[in-house]
């Protein structure tokens, strides 16, 4: 018997064997999880050292961005929900070799980003077990999130409902604290809690003279944007949601809330508590407000969730890539192994050969951590291009819809296409500003870390991709019968429907 298939109706032949199992709780839990990490709880420190009380505005600005970059990503779940996410709406909008960078792009974002986290609990876990072993520490973190995730989507659901309840219930603890400190004006080693911290620091609330520059808390929003990576994850999610219509509006929409308390409220509280010379990095400024204050076993229980916060991108970073690479191997853009799945819908082979490679980057990290160091900035390239996508897709999905191809997305991205433009615009000038921090960052030019990244591992990674689609391009070809454009024209479907037997 024949049956017709178009070649958009394929693209949902790779969500075959997943289970929607992700409920409202676990969604919700994941949207607010995604936007509090190791940024927050860790990165704040360096940069209000470096900024000042202005980095409250840094975090505000690219707060609005990340919320237009979710509002952008709810259209295109509501057009279409698919673990493949971004890469299979590149692949719909834009065709296969699109797809490709995409995905491997997002893949290498987040093969970096766990190896960090995973060489992170390693020196967290030695503030109680000094004597641990770090590569002991790296095997049982991940251990851990390997099992969670091969367990089924559910599983992967509860460790991040419960790993959000402890981060949002440390960021809500310091909220209260933290205001019953700045009201009562309290004394932290000397130092008198108030909004008259905001202008009476050193420099003022923008600093410009001595080591600040004027252009710091612009400069800033470069490092300001990995700070916000992961809240994309809602969209790879989406794909094993039971209910996305209606799960994924709603956390989308509660997103600018939450950014708005939890990192501009924790900033601003940090500011009004401290002057922003006493943060050091490396030392978590929620730990060294507490420390002031001679609350230690609060500092403690920060370092706790340091390791939770770690563990939790770790088990994102399991997830996320298991199904992007599943989404590859669909088309013949990763091997063919990375389609295997367990009974219990999980792409456990895209995950292990993800952990395989945090291993190996742990081991690196040990061995040499200069050469490290500059592997995980390029991780930042990663992130400004997954959400550089999301925006490009978001403009394509809208112009099709205006000239009557594909029907209207019910959750609308405010202000399109310029809203899409801005955020576009905003991300060629982070990667502008990587590259200018990085040249002031050092005097000698081989520990100028982000500006070699950019001018020199840009083109690099551009080579390899490229490399990679040559080698590829053979096999995609065959699969999809030479159809390796978008799936959708101006005027309708790029190719005819075709016979499937």
């Amino acid at each position: 018997m024949t049956e017709t298939l178009s070649h958009s109706d394929s693209l949902n032949a790779e969500q075959e064997g997943y289970k929607q199992s992700l409920g409202r709780r676990q969604v919700q839990m994941i949207a607010i999880g995604g936007a509090i990490g190791t940024g927050l709880f860790l990165g704040s420190a360096s940069r209000l050292h470096s900024t000042g009380p202005a980095l409250v505005l840094s975090y505000a600005f690219v707060g609005v961005i990340a919320y237009l970059l979710m509002r952008a990503l709810g259209e295109l779940v509501l057009h279409r929900a698919t673990s493949g996410a971004f890469v299979s709406w590149m692949r719909e909008f834009f065709g296969e070799k699109a797809a490709y960078v995409t995905g491997w792009m997002y893949w290498l974002n987040w093969a970096l980003t766990g190896i960090a986290e995973l060489s992170a609990v390693g020196v967290y876990v030695k503030h109680w077990l000094p004597n641990m072993p770090s590569w002991l520490t790296v095997l049982i973190a991940l251990a851990v999130v390997l099992v969670v995730n091969l367990l089924s989507a559910k599983a992967f659901g509860e460790f991040e409902f419960w790993a959000s309840v402890l981060k949002v219930g440390a960021i809500v603890l310091f909220l209260v604290v933290g205001l019953v400190v700045v009201i009562g004006r309290f004394d932290l080693g000397g130092h008198a809690a108030g909004v008259s911290n905001l202008w009476s620091n050193p420099g003022g609330f923008w600093p410009a003279s001595g080591d600040f520059a004027w252009y710091g808390p612009i400069l800033v929003m470069s490092g300001v944007v990995f700070a916000y990576s992961a809240i994309e994850m809602v969209g790879v999610a989406a794909g094993e949601m039971a209910d996305p219509k209606r799960e994924v509006p709603k956390a989308v929409n509660a997103v600018i809330f939450r950014i708005g308390v939890f990192y501009c409220g924790s900033i601003l509280l940090l500011v009004c508590m401290l002057p922003t010379s006493e943060y050091t990095s490396g030392t978590s400024p929620f730990v060294t407000v507490f420390g002031a204050l001679g609350l230690n076993w609060m500092g403690d229980l920060v370092q706790a969730i340091l390791i939770v916060a770690a563990m939790s991108s770790l088990n994102s970073g399991l997830y996320s890539t298991g199904r992007v690479l599943r989404s590859l191997g669909m088309s013949k853009q990763a091997p063919p192994f990375t389609l295997k799945m367990s009974a219990s819908g999980v792409p456990w082979a895209g995950i292990v050969m993800t952990s395989v490679i945090y291993v190996l980057g742990a081991l690196l990290n040990a061995v040499d951590p200069d050469a490290f160091e500059t592997a995980l900035e390029a991780a930042a390239i990663g992130v400004v291009f997954t959400w550089a996508s999301i925006f490009l897709c978001q403009i394509r999905l809208r112009q099709l819809v205006e000239k009557g191809v594909v029907p209207r997305s019910p959750f609308q991205m405010p202000g399109s296409p310029w809203t899409s433009y801005v955020g576009l615009v905003f991300l060629g000038l982070v990667i502008v500003g990587m590259a200018v921090s990085g040249w002031q960052s050092s005097d000698e030019f081989w520990h100028k870390t982000n500006f070699i990244v950019v001018v020199i591992g840009i083109p690099v990674i551009a080579l390899l991709l490229s490399a990679g689609w040559f080698i590829a391009k053979p096999k995609v070809i065959a699969n999809t019968g030479g159809q390796i454009g978008p799936v959708w024209s101006d005027t309708g479907p790029t190719y005819p429907s075709e016979p499937k037997v």
